[in-house]
Protein backbone atom coordinates (compact mmCIF):
# COMPACT_ATOMS: atom_id res chain seq x y z
CA UNK A 1 0.00 0.00 0.00
CA UNK A 2 0.81 3.66 -1.14
CA UNK A 3 0.43 6.99 0.56
CA UNK A 4 -0.73 9.27 -1.75
CA UNK A 5 0.09 13.15 -1.15
CA UNK A 6 -1.68 15.05 -3.52
CA UNK A 7 -5.60 15.28 -3.24
CA UNK A 8 -7.49 13.14 -6.25
CA UNK A 9 -11.29 11.91 -5.78
CA UNK A 10 -11.88 8.54 -3.88
CA UNK A 11 -12.54 5.51 -6.21
CA UNK A 12 -14.96 4.12 -3.38
CA UNK A 13 -17.00 7.73 -1.88
CA UNK A 14 -16.12 10.30 -4.29
CA UNK A 15 -14.59 12.63 -2.07
CA UNK A 16 -11.50 14.93 -2.64
CA UNK A 17 -8.79 14.34 -0.17
CA UNK A 18 -5.57 12.45 0.54
CA UNK A 19 -5.50 8.97 -1.16
CA UNK A 20 -4.55 5.97 -0.23
CA UNK A 21 -3.49 3.19 -3.14
CA UNK A 22 -4.88 -0.46 -2.09
CA UNK A 23 -6.39 -3.43 -3.61
CA UNK A 24 -6.21 -1.89 -7.23
CA UNK A 25 -7.81 1.35 -5.81
CA UNK A 26 -7.63 4.83 -4.22
CA UNK A 27 -9.51 5.25 -1.06
CA UNK A 28 -9.49 8.12 1.39
CA UNK A 29 -8.78 7.06 5.03
CA UNK A 30 -12.66 6.04 5.72
CA UNK A 31 -13.03 4.00 2.46
CA UNK A 32 -9.46 2.72 3.34
CA UNK A 33 -11.08 1.51 6.83
CA UNK A 34 -14.09 -0.32 5.09
CA UNK A 35 -11.96 -1.73 2.37
CA UNK A 36 -9.57 -2.93 4.84
CA UNK A 37 -12.62 -4.42 7.60
CA UNK A 38 -14.51 -6.15 4.07
CA UNK A 39 -11.32 -8.10 3.39
CA UNK A 40 -10.22 -8.95 6.62
CA UNK A 41 -13.14 -9.42 8.61
CA UNK A 42 -15.48 -10.71 5.94
CA UNK A 43 -17.63 -12.80 8.66
CA UNK A 44 -18.07 -9.69 11.14
CA UNK A 45 -19.37 -7.90 7.66
CA UNK A 46 -21.77 -10.46 7.17
CA UNK A 47 -23.13 -10.81 10.38
CA UNK A 48 -23.72 -6.94 10.44
CA UNK A 49 -25.29 -7.13 7.84
CA UNK A 50 -27.57 -9.76 8.44
CA UNK A 51 -28.61 -7.90 11.52
CA UNK A 52 -29.18 -4.19 10.22
CA UNK A 53 -31.10 -6.45 6.93
CA UNK A 54 -28.62 -5.80 4.09
CA UNK A 55 -26.64 -7.36 1.82
CA UNK A 56 -23.46 -7.02 0.29
CA UNK A 57 -24.86 -9.15 -2.52
CA UNK A 58 -27.86 -6.74 -3.68
CA UNK A 59 -25.40 -4.24 -4.77
CA UNK A 60 -23.45 -6.19 -6.79
CA UNK A 61 -24.06 -7.43 -10.36
CA UNK A 62 -25.18 -11.38 -9.72
CA UNK A 63 -24.26 -11.58 -13.65
CA UNK A 64 -21.63 -10.48 -13.98
CA UNK A 65 -19.86 -13.64 -15.52
CA UNK A 66 -16.27 -12.83 -13.84
CA UNK A 67 -13.72 -14.93 -13.35
CA UNK A 68 -12.07 -12.85 -11.00
CA UNK A 69 -12.56 -14.19 -7.24
CA UNK A 70 -10.71 -11.91 -5.22
CA UNK A 71 -9.65 -8.67 -5.90
CA UNK A 72 -5.49 -8.34 -5.38
CA UNK A 73 -3.32 -5.58 -5.16
CA UNK A 74 -0.55 -5.07 -7.81
CA UNK A 75 2.90 -6.19 -6.35
CA UNK A 76 5.59 -3.84 -5.97
CA UNK A 77 7.74 -6.44 -8.08
CA UNK A 78 6.88 -8.18 -11.32
CA UNK A 79 8.13 -10.01 -13.98
CA UNK A 80 8.21 -8.53 -17.39
CA UNK A 81 8.82 -9.56 -20.65
CA UNK A 82 10.49 -6.80 -23.81
CA UNK A 83 9.88 -7.14 -26.68
CA UNK A 84 11.22 -4.91 -30.05
CA UNK A 85 9.43 -3.68 -32.67
CA UNK A 86 9.58 -1.11 -35.88
CA UNK A 87 7.03 0.94 -36.89
CA UNK A 88 5.85 1.84 -40.37
CA UNK A 89 8.58 4.78 -40.44
CA UNK A 90 11.26 2.50 -38.83
CA UNK A 91 11.24 4.14 -35.29
CA UNK A 92 12.73 0.95 -32.62
CA UNK A 93 10.02 0.81 -30.01
CA UNK A 94 10.22 -1.10 -27.10
CA UNK A 95 7.37 -2.67 -25.89
CA UNK A 96 6.89 -4.39 -22.08
CA UNK A 97 4.55 -6.43 -20.96
CA UNK A 98 4.64 -6.88 -17.26
CA UNK A 99 3.08 -10.42 -16.00
CA UNK A 100 1.54 -11.70 -12.56
CA UNK A 101 1.11 -15.86 -13.19
CA UNK A 102 1.55 -15.64 -16.42
CA UNK A 103 -0.90 -13.08 -17.52
CA UNK A 104 -0.55 -8.76 -18.78
CA UNK A 105 -1.46 -6.52 -16.22
CA UNK A 106 0.75 -3.74 -17.33
CA UNK A 107 1.97 -2.26 -20.48
CA UNK A 108 4.42 0.22 -21.39
CA UNK A 109 6.14 1.30 -24.68
CA UNK A 110 9.35 3.89 -24.98
CA UNK A 111 11.60 4.46 -27.91
CA UNK A 112 14.94 6.00 -28.31
CA UNK A 113 14.23 8.55 -29.64
CA UNK A 114 11.56 10.24 -27.40
CA UNK A 115 13.27 13.66 -27.19
CA UNK A 116 12.66 14.02 -30.98
CA UNK A 117 10.04 17.09 -31.54
CA UNK A 118 8.61 14.94 -34.27
CA UNK A 119 7.81 12.05 -32.30
CA UNK A 120 6.35 13.75 -29.08
CA UNK A 121 2.64 13.96 -30.42
CA UNK A 122 2.58 9.91 -30.57
CA UNK A 123 4.31 9.29 -27.90
CA UNK A 124 2.00 11.08 -25.82
CA UNK A 125 -1.11 9.12 -27.95
CA UNK A 126 1.12 5.90 -26.75
CA UNK A 127 1.53 6.65 -23.41
CA UNK A 128 -2.05 6.92 -23.21
CA UNK A 129 -3.09 4.14 -25.40
CA UNK A 130 -0.52 1.82 -22.62
CA UNK A 131 -2.12 4.16 -19.51
CA UNK A 132 -5.52 2.72 -20.75
CA UNK A 133 -4.73 -1.02 -21.64
CA UNK A 134 -3.13 -1.41 -18.27
CA UNK A 135 -6.32 -0.07 -16.70
CA UNK A 136 -8.31 -2.65 -18.79
CA UNK A 137 -5.81 -5.51 -18.24
CA UNK A 138 -5.62 -5.09 -13.97
CA UNK A 139 -9.51 -4.93 -14.69
CA UNK A 140 -9.66 -8.22 -16.44
CA UNK A 141 -6.98 -9.88 -14.92
CA UNK A 142 -6.96 -8.57 -10.79
CA UNK A 143 -10.38 -7.53 -11.08
CA UNK A 144 -9.67 -3.34 -10.13
CA UNK A 145 -12.48 -2.02 -10.16
CA UNK A 146 -12.95 0.74 -13.47
CA UNK A 147 -13.80 4.16 -12.42
CA UNK A 148 -14.32 7.59 -14.45
CA UNK A 149 -12.12 8.92 -12.63
CA UNK A 150 -9.72 6.33 -13.46
CA UNK A 151 -10.04 6.75 -16.90
CA UNK A 152 -9.84 10.44 -16.45
CA UNK A 153 -6.77 10.46 -13.94
CA UNK A 154 -4.56 8.19 -16.85
CA UNK A 155 -5.54 10.27 -19.81
CA UNK A 156 -3.97 13.36 -17.66
CA UNK A 157 -1.48 11.82 -16.72
CA UNK A 158 -0.67 10.96 -20.35
CA UNK A 159 -0.77 14.49 -21.39
CA UNK A 160 2.87 15.70 -22.51
CA UNK A 161 1.38 19.19 -23.68
CA UNK A 162 -1.51 21.23 -23.27
CA UNK A 163 -4.01 20.51 -25.77
CA UNK A 164 -2.40 17.40 -26.85
CA UNK A 165 -5.00 14.26 -27.45
CA UNK A 166 -4.70 13.10 -24.22
CA UNK A 167 -5.46 16.72 -22.63
CA UNK A 168 -7.76 17.31 -24.81
CA UNK A 169 -9.89 14.40 -24.15
CA UNK A 170 -9.18 14.70 -20.25
CA UNK A 171 -11.16 18.60 -20.45
CA UNK A 172 -14.25 16.79 -22.51
CA UNK A 173 -14.33 13.97 -19.83
CA UNK A 174 -13.96 16.24 -17.05
CA UNK A 175 -17.71 17.72 -17.67
CA UNK A 176 -18.88 14.29 -17.03
CA UNK A 177 -17.49 13.71 -13.20
CA UNK A 178 -20.20 15.74 -11.74
CA UNK A 179 -22.97 13.74 -13.36
CA UNK A 180 -21.65 10.50 -11.83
Amino acid sequence: MTTKTDEERCDGCGKITSLKDTYGNEFCDDCMELATAIKEKPKTINRICSLIKSSLRDTQDKDSGSHIKEIRDLPEVLDAVRFRTRDRELNTWYVSVSELEGNPVEIFASTAFDRDDQLQSRISNLTTITRLVSLILRNVFLGEVLTLEKTIKQLHRSSRQKNDLPDMLTNVLRGYEKKC
